[in-house]
């Protein structure tokens, strides 16, 4: 007597629940990936105490200020980002930024080049930048300390080559002013916000449903709402202070609107994510810095991924050349040098990317300026004076470094790494 097997269908994937999104986050938090908890912590906790101390904190005109202080350091910090990624550094980027930021200056004031070809030739001086750096470090197999060390030094002497010997070029230029010193309509500034918070709606939904069709748990409506609402109500809030009045006589100059630099950044920054989180390109950045020699073995053209992640570095930091150079309205020798480099690769560690590799994301570069940002700037409300404000920076920087390590050490004890 024959007997007939009946085969069940296979049971349709289940939204996972958001108790298990929250267990599933402090799971992670407790195995040792902290992310960018940190980060905003320290942001919290930091806007908190300068807004008690100094109510002018929470001013329209200061809020401003934030962004357009900040902008500079995490589009540096971004490409950052990438190089700390593959277990690697740049301690060129900062004077970096200002070769790329004199490139634009003499291409603009001496030879009247327009505004386009005076950013491209800036951006394609960054990347010859990134290449030579990239293929000593790869090609060579010389430290990327040694060899970023040695252009730290190089480019200073080429800053001043650039400017003369020490003379400030005066940049003119309606449109690279107005990157750091204009702002966008009020008006234009909602529609901004809402095609950005519709866009990453979109792409919940999207993933969501992708997941699904994939036999895969995916985010149960609920979560995605949640995301979505928390987006919009941070950004709102954002956008609805930006466009109060800031000038102090309205009569004489109104002075409203989201600044212009900040939509550059946040383009920047999805630009980026999208090519670290959903490209080729972008999970062998993780590999390599991960195990160079797996991801070699899986096929992976290690020299090559190196030899882009400095491009990409040396890019952005001709991006934060031109920031800064609209927002100085000028460059000069010290374009790029002090304190920049510091406080970009502060940044990109404060902001929760390792510095042994393998772990971070764009946005934790953004997060880190935030956070550098709003300790110059509130310690400067306060009254300190610079010195205070680089032992606090450093104190900070230490501590996320320490943060970093000893999530490792937690990562590795709990199996996840």
């Amino acid at each position: 007597m024959s007997t007939t097997t009946i085969q069940k269908e296979p049971a349709a994937p289940a939204p996972s629940s958001i108790g298990g999104n929250v267990r599933g986050y402090w799971d992670r938090v407790r195995g040792g990936d902290m992310g960018a908890l940190p980060a905003v912590l320290g942001l919290v906790v930091l806007c908190s105490v300068f807004a008690a101390l100094r109510p002018a904190f929470l001013t329209s005109i200061n809020f401003a200020n934030l962004f357009t202080q900040g902008a500079a350091i995490a589009v540096i910090a971004m490409g950052l980002v990438f190089v700390l990624l593959i277990g690697e550094i740049d301690l060129s980027a900062g004077y970096a930024s200002g070769v790329c930021a004199a490139v634009l200056a003499n291409a603009l004031a001496n030879m009247g080049q327009p505004w386009y070809v005076a950013v491209l030739a800036a951006i394609l001086t960054g990347a010859v930048i990134g290449t030579v750096l990239g293929t000593l470090v790869a090609k060579l197999g010389i430290p990327s300390f040694v060899v970023t060390l040695g252009a730290f030094l190089g480019f200073q002497g080429l800053v001043l080559i650039l400017v003369n010997e020490g003379t400030n070029i005066a940049i003119r230029d309606a449109t690279i002013l107005a990157i750091e010193n204009k702002n966008l309509p009020p008006a234009l500034g909602w529609a901004f916000y809402a095609v950005g918070v519709a866009v990453y709606a979109a792409i919940q939904i999207v993933r969501a449903q992708r997941r699904r069709g994939r036999g895969l748990t995916y985010d149960p409506a609920a979560v995605i709402a949640f995301r979505v609402g928390a987006l919009a109500l941070i950004a709102g809030l954002a956008v609805y202070a930006l466009n109060l009045e800031r000038s102090r006589n309205a009569l004489l100059a109104s002075l409203t609107g989201v600044p212009i630099v900040v939509p550059i950044v946040v383009v920047l920054l999805v630009f980026w994510t999208f090519v670290l989180r959903r490209t080729a390109f972008g999970r062998h950045i993780y590999a390599v810095g991960g195990n160079a020699e797996a991801a070699r073995r899986a096929g992976i053209s290690v020299d090559r991924i190196r030899i882009s992640a400095f491009v990409i570095c040396s890019s952005m930091a001709a991006v934060g050349g031109i920031i800064a150079a609209s927002r100085d309205n000028s460059v000069d020798p010290n374009t790029g040098g002090s304190n920049v480099l510091l406080f970009a690769v502060g940044a990109a560690v404060i902001g929760g990317t390792s510095l042994f590799g393998g772990k971070g994301r764009v946005i934790d570069a953004v997060l880190g300026g935030a956070v550098v940002a709003v300790i110059n700037n509130g310690m400067g409300l306060m009254g300190y004076s610079a010195s205070v404000k680089f032992i606090v920076t450093g104190c900070v920087l230490l501590l996320a470094a320490g943060v970093d390590a000893l999530s490792r050490k937690r990562a590795a004890a709990s199996g996840l790494r």
